[in-house]
């Protein structure tokens, strides 16, 4: 009895010593954290809410995904503290970096760190198969094209690489199944989308009318990465019955962020969790599959959090210190 005793007393001793140890090293950690993501229904909306759900249950702490206007609020958000985490397109991050962000014009948002990459935006133009539009070149002047939300990633840069490749339009706006409606209706010419492939208005137009789907030259896909944030991509033939082969495009990266002055050991962990097991993240969303340890090199401005820079340099990658927010 006694023997057990001391081996409880042994126990208890430990644990009292390892608890305080513990609490030591959460000290400075938040009790709970918010992951600025979109609107509901959207990609970002879906994909932020799953992994700061399951941040929340690895961790122990209350956690979870926030509606909000996008990567430009987003990017906002973090750099304020509002929030703990955000999403972002590294469009939008630039332009916020460099006092741009049309929320808070000449505000240079580096509080805003990159955390890990999620996935990419493919930009991509439709028109209907009867319009006699093939490729850029054939989009008549004063094509009425539909960019699709305001103030979205899309609506921000597809204008501007259009203007560069010197089509001349009428700018409209809606959400993506409006916009595929009035493409079917003759009310549009084209629509310009910026979104997870297979777009749904997209596959929906293939069934009822047929489409073609426009592929960039190799020098129009030139043009547009010199002049923006942009990474080569092509849309797989499998992605829509009209593609036989695969089309030529431009994505921006979306990576996720976290606020520069949270603690290291905190988002050192958070980025454990997400990166550690990505067959759980694709669980959350297909888009997962390139939340990958390879792609944090699509990052090549924003300063990354100390506490992620330091996940991905144990983990194979190799983030040089002057991209390092303190560093």
């Amino acid at each position: 009895m006694k023997s057990i005793n001391l081996m409880g007393a042994l126990a208890a001793l430990a644990l009292g010593t390892a608890q305080p140890a513990l609490a030591q090293d959460r000290g400075d950690w938040p009790s709970s954290f918010t992951v600025a993501t979109a609107s509901q229904g959207g990609t970002y909306f879906a994909y932020g809410n799953g992994w700061a759900n399951l941040v929340a249950d690895e961790l122990g702490l209350s956690g979870g995904g926030e509606v909000s206007g996008g990567p430009y609020q987003n990017m906002a958000l973090v750099h304020t503290g509002d929030t703990a985490f955000g999403m972002t397109t590294m469009g939008p991050a630039r332009e916020s970096i460099d006092g741009n962000n049309p929320i808070a014009p000449g505000v240079a948002m580096t509080n805003a760190c990159a955390m890990f990459p999620m996935y990419q935006t493919p930009f991509s133009i439709t028109a209907l198969a009867g319009s006699g539009i093939t490729s850029v070149d054939t989009i008549p002047d004063g094509a009425r094209i539909g960019f699709g939300p305001a103030g979205s990633t899309s609506d921000t840069y597809f204008p501007r690489m259009l203007e560069l490749l010197g089509v001349e339009f009428e700018r409209r706006n809606g959400g993506w199944s409006d916009l595929g409606g009035q493409l079917q209706d003759g009310l549009l010419d084209t629509i310009a989308f910026a979104a997870g492939i297979p777009v749904p208005a997209v596959s929906q137009l293939e069934v009822q009318t047929g489409v073609n789907i426009i592929e960039f030259t190799e020098q129009e896909q030139q043009r547009i990465m010199e002049a923006f944030p942009l990474a080569p991509f092509e849309i797989p033939a499998d992605t829509y019955s009209t593609l036989q082969a695969p089309a030529r495009s431009v994505a921006m990266w979306n990576f996720a962020i976290a606020g520069c002055d949270l603690p290291e050991s905190f988002v050192y962990e958070a980025t454990k969790v997400v990166m550690s097991d990505n067959k759980r993240m694709v669980n959350i969303h297909r888009a997962a599959r390139s939340t990958v340890v390879e792609n944090y090199d699509k990052n090549t401005f924003m300063n990354w959090h100390p506490g992620a820079a330091r996940w991905f340099n144990e983990n194979g990658a190799e983030i040089p210190a002057d991209m390092i927010h303190g560093g």
